[in-house]
This record gives C-alpha cells, structure tokens and sequence, in this order.
C-alpha cells in the first residue's frame, strides 16, 4: 500500500523540483500572505507629492496586511533604478515599485530602457490623481480658455506655454494642448514648479502648466488667475475654475497618477490581495482625507484597469513625444 501513494507523490515532487532549478518559485498561499515586511521602492526623494501619497497609503495598507510596508525612495531619472530593483527582486510579493503616468512616459522616452513595465511588471493598484492646470497672471489680457485659444489661432507662434523640464508629464501636456487646440505656440521648459511660478507672475510667460499641488496657494493667493483645469470635473479646492471641456476645449483631460506595480510572475491570488488592500486603504475616510488636504484626489483601481491605464498612457504619450520630435535619450 505504501509503494502505489509513493508513486503517486512522485510526479508533483519532480516537477516541483524542476520549478526550483529553472529558478520559477514556487506557488505562495495568499492565505499566509504577507509573512514578513513588505519593501517599496520609490523613484524619487522624500518630501514630494509621490513621497507623501506612499506614506500615507502604505501605513494604512500595513494595517490591513498586518505587515509593515518599508519605503525604500531611489530616486532616478525616470524611476528607472527602481524598476531596475524591483525587476531583480524575486516574484513573491515582497517588492512593491510606485510608478504611474510618468513610468509610462520612460518607456518612450528612454531609450534601451532595461525593463518593460508592460511585460516585466504587473501593475497592482493606482492610488492617486491630480490634473493639470492653466494660470496666468492676473492682469492677463486673457479672461478665459477661448480668449487664449482665438488669440494663438490669430496670432501662430507667438503665445508661450511654460512647464517643468523637457519630457515631464506638464511639458507633455502643453504639447498635447497645442495638439489638440489646434495652435502653434512656443513651449518654454523651466527646472522646477517655482521658477515656472515666477515667470507666470513675471509675464515671462504667457500661461504655465502646471500641477495643483504646487500652484494651489499662489492661485488662492492671488498671485497667479487660473484659466482651466485638465479634469473630468472641477477640482472642489477650486470650484470656480472651470475644466477645460467646459471652456469649450473637448477631448483634453490630462492627470498625473501614482500606482503600485509589481514584478510580472507574481501570483495572481497575492497580487489580488495586495490591490484589495491597497483599495481599501485609498477608499478609507482618514486616508481619503490626508489625500484631499494634500491636493490629491483619492483614485483607486482594480488590477485589470490600471494595467489598461497604463498601456494607454503609453500609448498617449508616445504620440505626443513623436509629433513634437521630443528626443529620446
């Protein structure tokens, strides 16, 4: 009787086996899961909006879990030092990776890029959102977004659009707002959100493009006059300034996002469980409350849809970046 249920034991055990030595781990019971720490690398520095959102959902997401969730910030050009950590990380479920549209944005940009964040990852989750927004200064001859538009349409090349350096998510958007306008216009990179403030109440500029967070005060302040905001809906921090669908400029709605991905292999059964948590998390009253006062709309979605956006922001902005003939490096 021993020698049949040995024979049968034998099979599972050698394809076990043969798992192990072609280096495939072996399938993890979710149940269990998590058993130790969890790491997440973050491909920029502590302090910023990115930063701030993984702390904030992460400690709430180690709760849930009943692990800690240590964070790991790398930052890189492109985030590419911590895909490149999480893409060396085994497929267990202990490596998280923050990303989001700018990830997206790399894989264009960058070339030889090391990884494919659609077929060496899975995305987990995505946390949050915030649009893009139009300021001028406040004695601007432009009143409105069709004021602003007439005037690049009568006048070719003579508007200037301000945003943050060559390739960023907002020097991406202006592109794709003359794209979509319909304009010629002078795109003007500045090194960070504060000089392009300046030049916005400057008048260097005639319009800078921008994120809320950075510019929420200064449109509070008085400081700068918001035109529009790249939203679905207005932002309720600012509910007088129209979207720019409202402003009679469909089909531009432009958001800057954080997720989680993970490295492709990874279980389903953890990768569920770790975007159920990371749902929760998000969708939670005190977490969607740090999110709100810190400009940031609270944006969670299930595994299949932020796989889908993510491959359409590829998508989107790897025909910005070839119309525009940004280089690729």
């Amino acid at each position: 009787m021993i020698l049949p249920a040995l024979r049968i034991l034998k099979y599972p055990v050698v394809l076990f086996a043969a798992a192990l030595s072609a280096g495939i781990p072996p399938p993890a019971a979710a149940a269990d899961y998590p058993e130790r720490p969890i790491r997440m690398y973050l491909p920029y520095g502590p302090g910023g909006i990115g930063d701030l959102t993984a702390r904030v959902v992460t400690q709430k997401v180690s709760e849930i879990l009943g692990q800690q969730i240590v964070i790991d910030n790398k930052p890189s050009a492109g985030g590419v030092q911590s895909f490149q950590a999480g893409l060396q990380a085994p497929a267990d479920g202990y490596t998280l990776v923050q990303g989001g549209n700018g990830t997206a944005i790399t894989q264009t940009l960058v070339k030889d890029l090391p990884y494919s964040i659609v077929d060496d990852f899975t995305q987990v989750a995505t946390l949050s959102r915030f649009n893009l927004i139009l300021t001028v200064k406040p004695d601007s001859r432009f009143h409105n977004l069709t004021e602003l538009i007439a005037y690049a349409k009568a006048n070719p090349g003579k508007l200037s659009l301000g945003t943050t350096n060559v390739g960023s998510s907002q020097h991406l958007g202006a592109e794709l707002f003359k794209s979509v306008a319909g304009i010629q216009a002078e795109t003007i990179p500045y090194k960070t959100s504060a000089a392009l403030l300046t030049g916005v109440r400057s008048g260097d500029i005639d319009v800078g493009f921008d994120f809320v967070p950075p510019v929420l005060s200064s449109i509070k302040s008085g400081a700068v006059r918001a035109l529009a905001i790249s939203a679905d809906s207005r932002n309720p921090n600012l509910p007088d300034v129209p979207t720019t669908a409202e402003s009679g400029l469909d089909g531009y709605v432009v958001a800057s996002w954080n997720g989680v991905s993970i490295r492709q292999g990874t279980p389903r059964a953890i990768i569920d469980k770790l975007n159920q948590a990371f749902v929760a998390a998000v969708n939670s009253p005190e977490v969607a409350q740090k999110l709100r006062e810190m400009n940031s709309e609270p944006y969670a979605l299930g595994v299949d849809e932020s796989r889908a956006l993510m491959k359409a922001d590829i998508a989107k902005w790897k025909a910005v970046i070839e119309k525009a003939n940004i280089p690729i490096n």
